[in-house]
């Protein structure tokens, strides 16, 4: 049975890549005309100097193979250092989701 989650519940998960590497923590999720469009990832520390200093990215959302207790990514669909990133402010992780 599939179930359907709240998106208050899917904020905070932790993400992780296909490859079973951890990415970080979600964060927001983008709508567009009442459908998720992406989410906003705030990156695991060890990937900020990967990603030029990004301190966040945005997934678009037909990247996400699964959410469950964790959220699973293609690690295609991750920007690299060369690439244009789509980057949001993100909080420091001391801060506080919202």
């Amino acid at each position: 049975m599939l179930r359907i989650k709240k998106l208050s519940e899917v904020l905070g998960k932790h993400v992780y890549t296909s490859e079973g590497d951890y990415f970080g923590q979600v964060e927001e999720v983008n709508l567009a005309d009442n459908k998720v469009d992406g989410w906003k990832i705030r990156l695991g520390s060890g990937l900020i100097g990967a990603l030029g200093g990004a301190r966040g990215v945005i997934i678009p959302h037909q990247f996400v193979k699964a959410v469950g207790d964790v959220f699973i990514v293609t690690k295609t669909s991750l920007p690299t250092k060369e690439e244009n990133i789509d980057i949001g402010s993100v909080p420091a992780p001391s801060e506080e989701l919202s």
